[in-house]
């Protein structure tokens, strides 16, 4: 039975181009040309962008535009929430420069920092790579929380897709070793489950996303793991989810991950981690970010934002 795909998303799918990362080094190049027609990013009058390398890590920060101030200057006067995140991009693809949209947005409703990664990427750099990237820069962030104006009872992780999949694998990791604390975990369209195990996992013909997608991205990213795949890795395996910070797990109805973050979402809540579960309809793998005009992506979007506020903003 076909998905239903919002109205205004259907003219533009029978001209999508198929995604294909069994080649990553293939895939980046097609995703440098699918980007080369759009505009520029304009940074928003109220913030400030910098190029920063937290704990080493390339990463493009944002923060609230205050005279003189930034991730290098004086903090400001009162204590930011901060957030660390990560793209999406199937392990395998993806930057920084190109998800700064979704950084500006958070760094906006959350009136804070946020550090956007250039994590390494698979499967040059397999797992444990971008993962142990992105616990580096929390520690950083925790560590450093007065030099950088950030309040460290008010630091997350955020992610979208495999950028997801990373944050919430770091969240668990945090947990066992006692901190960083973290007061959230947001995850966007996340990828968690390298099994592919649900009913969504086998939808083969959605949009920019399907199960040969999936397995193919896992397979750069556990690259030299075996059977023992760890549950930093695919934080579905994790078998203990108490102790976690509250989540945000967004879903899209037509997108073969689907399944994974429903159940995901109602394991935390089962193990009593308060857990917001948003299922956009309509909407499939990718879409909030390539077409952040049409209402229905601006309405998932503006979802995540609204917890992002709620958790963090003082």
């Amino acid at each position: 039975m076909p998905l239903f795909i919002d109205p205004a998303l259907v003219p533009y799918v029978a001209v999508l181009p198929r995604t294909d990362v069994s080649d990553p080094v293939a895939a980046r190049a097609r995703l440098v040309a699918l980007r080369a027609d759009r505009p520029p990013f304009e940074v928003p009058a109220d913030l400030v962008r910098e190029r920063v390398t937290p704990a080493g890590v390339p990463a493009l920060a944002f923060r609230p535009a205050v005279a003189e101030t930034g991730i290098r200057s004086a903090p400001p006067a009162a204590l930011l929430p901060a957030v660390v995140y990560l793209h999406g991009g199937g392990f395998v693809m993806g930057d920084a420069e190109g998800d700064q949209l979704l950084g500006a947005q958070l760094a906006r409703a959350i009136g804070g920092l946020v550090l956007s990664l250039d994590y390494r990427l698979a499967p040059e750099h397999p797992y444990p790579a971008a993962h142990d990237d992105g616990y580096a820069v929390l520690r950083f962030v925790a560590e450093n929380a007065d030099a950088l104006g950030v309040d460290p009872a008010r630091i997350a992780v955020a992610g979208s897709s495999a950028g997801a999949c990373v944050a919430a694998g770091i969240a668990i990791r945090a947990r066992d070793e006692g901190g960083p604390a973290l007061a959230a975990q947001l995850l966007e369209i996340p990828v968690l489950d390298d099994r592919a195990e649900t009913d969504s996992a086998r939808y083969e013909d959605t949009p920019l996303w399907t199960r040969t997608n999936m397995l193919d991205s896992w397979s750069h990213y556990l690259l030299g793991c075996g059977d023992a795949v760890p549950p930093y890795a695919a934080p579905a395996r994790a078998t203990d989810l108490s102790g976690l910070p509250p989540a945000y797990v967004g879903v899209c109805s037509a997108d073969p991950l689907r399944d994974e973050g429903i159940e995901y979402a109602r394991r935390l809540a089962d193990q009593g981690v308060p857990t917001e579960l948003r299922m956009s309809p309509g909407l499939f793998h990718g879409a909030t970010g390539m077409f952040p005009d049409v209402d229905a992506c601006q309405r998932a979007r503006a979802a995540l934002l609204d917890a992002a506020e709620r958790l963090l903003r003082a």
